[in-house]
This record gives C-alpha cells, structure tokens and sequence, in this order.
C-alpha cells in the first residue's frame, strides 16, 4: 500500500531570496514535510489557491496539515484588530477555512499546527485573544523557539497519544480563547492556555499551539500518518 498523502499547507510571501532569485514564492520550512516524511507519509505542498477548489484537493489527500504562519484575520471572528496583531493574510485564511471545511465534510483526518490550531478553533466559530505575553520565545526573543510544559487532559485523543507533561517547542502570542461549539480542549500551559483542542468522535481531528516539527517527538505525526493510513484503506476497498 502507498504511503499516505498528508497535504501542508503553506505560507505566501511577497519575496523570497534563492541564488540569484527574489521573487514571490509559496514557502514552507522544511521542519514541516520532514515530519511527515519521517512519521511514515508522503507530503504534498498546497499553496493558497481557489477555495472552490479545495473538496477536489481534499478528495485526493489520506490527511491535511494546516501549518504555522501569520495571524488569522480577526474579521474572521467578528473582532476589531488590536495593534499588536500582524499584518492579514487573506489569501491563506480563505483557502485554508476552505481546506478544513472541506476535510470536515469528508472526514479528512486534520492536524493544526499553532496557528493551524487557531484557524481551525475560528472556522469552526471560536474566537482568539488576539495577545498574550511569554510565549513567543525565551525573554521576547523574536525568531527564536521557547519551550513549556504542556499537560494533556485525560481521556482526550492526546491524552491517549502523549499521557504525561510534556515540554514542548513554542513561538506564539495568540490563542484560543472562546472555543468553538463541538471541540474540547486537550492540554494546558501552566498559565491555563489551551494548547491542544479536538474533535470528538469518529474523525481524526487535532490542533497543537506548540510546533512539533521543531522537536524530535514523533508520536502526534505519527498518529495522523496512521489515521491517514486506515482511511486510505477503507476508501480503497
């Protein structure tokens, strides 16, 4: 059998440098694909695109990864911009929403990775708050990861996949803050940030705050692949 296709997700930036190039590029680190690759899948990069397009695209992917980057625009939910909030990214919100939804309806296994996790919480009709300090990076180092202690809540998906404390890779300033009708938080941050959410029930869907393709912990990777992987079987039968 093949390995599973994991679709990620990826950024749209204005330029990008490469030997004598610069240029508008679709760009994703390579944390990312290395990820799936070493959790036992296959990745397939997915650019923003046209939101009509996204059940097709969904249709032929085992799994999708909504990855990390810009905020999400809080227009999204129903929210005024505060200061501190980055510039939007229209394009990416509308086809990721697009994406999730379209995952949602064919039941897709999902991960969200930090802002994946937010994006997910917003387009199932969360809210974010859209600042909080101490934890984006050691003493508000910009571009540099910090880490926490993430404590899952028994009984959940991650509870079942990472059962104890866990330190985890983090960059961020926002996070859940109503939580959307339908999913249920997973993990902690000391402080009570929700690190973790999740959908119960037959679906295989999951949002982490934390960056795990920044670590060598495998186990939540490992876990979608595998999802992937038992869906890709029914589907062929």
């Amino acid at each position: 059998m093949h390995e599973p296709l994991i679709g990620v997700t990826t950024y749209l930036e204005p330029a990008a440098r490469w030997g004598v190039w610069e240029l508008p590029a679709a760009v994703l680190p390579s944390a990312y694909p290395r990820l799936v690759q070493r959790s036992g899948g296959t990745a397939a990069l997915l650019p923003p695109d046209d939101p009509a397009k996204a059940a097709a695209v969904v249709a032929r992917m085992d799994g999708l990864v909504i990855a990390g980057g810009a905020d999400v625009d809080p227009g999204l939910y129903g929210a005024e911009r505060d200061f501190r909030t980055g510039p939007p990214a229209y394009e990416r919100d509308t086809w990721e929403v697009a994406l999730l939804r379209a995952a949602r309806a064919d039941g897709t296994p999902v991960l969200g990775i930090c802002r994946g996790m937010q994006l997910l919480n917003v387009a199932m009709g969360g809210t974010l708050t859209q600042h909080l300090d101490g934890h984006a990076g050691p003493f508000g180092k910009t571009g540099v990861l910090g880490e926490h202690a993430v404590t899952p809540v028994p009984g959940t998906l991650y509870a079942s996949l990472v059962a104890e404390e866990t330190s985890v890779p983090t960059y961020h300033h926002q996070a859940v803050d109503l939580l959307a009708p339908g999913l249920v938080a997973s993990a902690h941050a000391v402080d009570g940030t929700v690190e973790a959410v999740e959908l119960p029930g037959t679906q295989w869907v999951l949002g982490v705050q934390w960056h795990p393709e920044m670590g060598d912990d495998l186990r939540i990777m490992r876990a979608l692949v595998a999802a992937a992987r038992r869906g890709a079987a029914v589907t062929s039968v």
